[in-house]
């Protein structure tokens, strides 16, 4: 017999503890929203196993990535933020209340956030997993760069991202030596940064060339590179190995819910939301041209934020806009638009008339648009007529008559 799950309610769910959703966490926390944060792994995500963040503002002492987020959980858990480590195994976004389940626990939230981040692609190769992160592959030139100078390091891959990223490494290392599948003078780049980096004294190229395998004792010193034609395995001596074979989103939990990209990253608007009402998504789960902490963290102070508006207008909807005691009458404008806020006096003059017969609504969409977008407006300024917590008029015209037509 299945156990029954233990059902929780929050008013926001973070899926996802790396930069992106500490920020949003901290937010929501400070708004006295409560709110949950689940991370199945390592609480700030991929950004631990950097050793040296030098980039970050407010740090110059280029601390540890596991520093600095380990300060984010703390300032977060100081909001009142709840964590649990486990695993999300399903997830239902698409009503009001949004749903998030995991192996023990059933959570009901108001509104979700998903940092569920992504992850490199790897090659495969073999010994590839012992020597990750810290041990001697990267991923990430801007954030290790640095501390790869005087050093040779060797680049998987010849596409933008690896010639972009292989060009900046020359401003460090002394020598960049890239492993490129194709035949001499193929790249997957485009023909700009080919010729810069074939022009480039720092770089070298292996064509033909996958790899076989790394090694190394402690730390990764050998790329062993493979022939595709030949089958012949070249080592190559190194102090580092930077791949840049691609990125994949984590974002296998949502497909079918949410649209998805080609490369199946979640699109979302100037607020982090997506097409569903209540979800947001922050972090590098998202199309990002810049994939650091400083632009995770700005994605959920965004988001976090939106949350919180989110939350409060839809509380106001339920219980203000659409209330059933009395017909209502709902005045949507922007306050820069003059006409439009000229016509607060007809309004009032309006109210004043109905003698409190009529619920009275403003609506200001200068700041947020959230309460237009619920009520489902094609342009504002707009009058919306509701009667027993129904719309039964959408006025696009600032008419008095019409409105007291259908008044």
């Amino acid at each position: 017999m299945a156990r029954e799950k233990k059902v929780e309610h929050y008013d926001v769910v973070i899926i996802g503890g790396g930069p992106a959703g500490l920020s949003a966490a901290i937010y929501t926390g400070r708004a006295r929203l409560k709110t949950l944060l689940l991370e199945k792994s390592l609480i700030g995500g991929l950004a631990t196993y950097t050793n040296e963040i030098a980039n970050y503002p407010g740090f110059p002492t280029a601390p540890k990535g596991e520093a600095i987020t380990n300060l984010m959980k703390d300032q977060a858990k100081s909001m009142g933020v709840d964590f649990k480590l486990t695993a999300v195994s399903t997830v239902d976004l698409t009503g009001e209340e949004k749903i998030v389940e995991t192996f023990r626990n059933k959570y009901i939230a108001k509104s979700v956030i998903i940092a569920t981040g992504g992850r490199p692609r790897t090659t495969g190769a073999e010994n590839e997993e012992k020597y990750l992160f810290d041990k001697g592959i990267s991923f990430c030139a801007t954030c290790d760069a640095a501390a790869n100078t005087d050093k040779t390091v060797v680049v998987i891959g010849s596409g933008d991202a690896a010639i972009e990223e292989g060009m900046f490494l020359t401003r460090f290392a002394k020598k960049v030596i890239v492993s490129v599948m194709h035949d001499e003078g193929i790249m997957d780049c485009n023909e700009i940064a080919k010729e810069a980096a074939l022009a480039n004294d720092k770089m070298e190229f292996v064509w033909n060339t996958v790899v076989s395998r790394f090694e190394g004792e402690e730390h990764l010193d050998t790329v062993v590179l493979k022939n595709i034609k030949s089958g012949e395995e070249i080592p190559v001596k190194c102090d580092n190995c930077f791949e840049f074979i691609g990125y994949l989103p984590n974002t296998e939990l949502f497909e079918g819910q949410l649209d998805l990209t080609r490369q199946k990253y979640i699109p979302v608007n100037d607020k982090k939301e997506t097409k569903l009402e209540g979800v947001f998504a922050i972090g590098d789960v998202t199309e990002k041209w810049l994939k650091q902490i400083a632009t995770a963290v700005g994605d959920g102070a965004i988001a976090g934020t939106a949350a919180e508006k989110y939350i409060a207008e839809k509380e106001i909807f339920e219980n203000k806009i659409m209330q059933s005691e009395k017909p209502g009458l709902v005045y949507v404008y922007n306050a820069i638009d003059a006409p439009s806020r000229e016509f607060l006096g007809t309004i009032e003059k309006i109210e004043k008339e109905q003698a409190g017969a009529i619920c009275v609504n403003r609506i200001d969409t200068y700041k947020s648009n959230g309460l237009a977008v619920m009520l489902k407006l094609d342009q504002v300024p707009a009058i919306v007529i509701t009667r027993e917590g129904k719309i039964t008029e959408k006025i696009y015209t600032l008419d008095e008559a019409a409105i007291k037509k259908a008044l």
